[in-house]
């Protein structure tokens, strides 16, 4: 079995913000399960996506990333 790679942290920031996947479909115009597949890590959306995701949740496109190195 393939271990995911985990690279983005919305479903940690959704359940921060209290907000359903499918409320944050809503807010960016794609399918419910869309944004479950994207918070699986099984799929990682396009650089505008991530962009419209982090404006919808009120948080620094960073904060939806996995950082790969400690600053």
């Amino acid at each position: 079995m393939e271990n995911k790679l985990k690279i983005n942290r919305i479903k940690a920031v959704l359940a921060e913000k209290d907000i359903s996947h499918k409320e944050l479909a809503i807010r960016v115009g794609v399918a419910p399960n869309s944004v479950t597949r994207i918070c699986n890590n099984e799929f990682q959306p396009t650089l505008k996506l991530l962009r419209e995701i982090a404006l919808a949740l009120d948080v620094d496109i960073r904060e939806l990333l996995i950082p790969t190195r400690v600053l």
